[in-house]
């Protein structure tokens, strides 16, 4: 069984920001290519409501997802915690491979964490039309620093195990 994990992001007053609407959307057209079995839609509840999974669930149904391949992941509030949840989600599905979406930035350490938890993941991420440059910048730059941070802390706390 394969699977897509859509990293949350956040839920603003009027709605999806634009990077949670930019990764659900193209979560969907990944489905839409097939070869995926299930998606989990990840991120609690943030400063504004609904959870950043309800959200993605949302606009996932808007976009022909059928409601039942869609399962939430909806207490997370980090990386870390959108994949070890998410990985606790799929136990019970056999599920071996994943695919994260997630912005071109946060590709890398999303996949570093999946691959130190012991998930065989591969990363699409949604194009930036549509998105804010300057941000997109600073995310790039803010990645520089944190790819080397979680290393050493996933390192620190020993976390691995497939699906454990």
């Amino acid at each position: 069984m394969k699977a897509i994990i859509v990293l949350g992001a956040a839920v603003w007053v009027e709605g999806p920001s634009p990077t949670l609407l930019r990764r659900s959307v193209h979560a969907a057209s990944v489905w839409h290519g097939g070869g995926h079995d299930l998606i989990v839609a990840c991120g609690g509840l943030g400063r504004f409501p609904p959870s950043e999974a309800a959200a993605i669930m949302t606009i996932l149904r808007a976009n022909d997802v059928p409601p039942t391949k869609i399962l939430q992941e909806d207490q997370s509030t980090t990386t870390l915690e959108n994949l070890i949840f998410a990985r606790q989600i799929l136990r019970s599905y056999d599920c071996a491979e994943i695919t994260i979406v997630t912005d071109g930035y946060h590709g890398p350490r999303a996949k570093l964490v999946a691959r130190t938890l012991g998930l065989r993941a591969s990363v699409s991420s949604p194009g930036l039309k549509g998105s804010h440059l300057p941000t997109q910048a600073r995310q790039y730059v803010r990645e520089t620093f944190a790819y080397p941070a979680y290393a050493a802390r996933l390192a620190a706390r020993r976390i691995k195990g497939p699906l454990d």
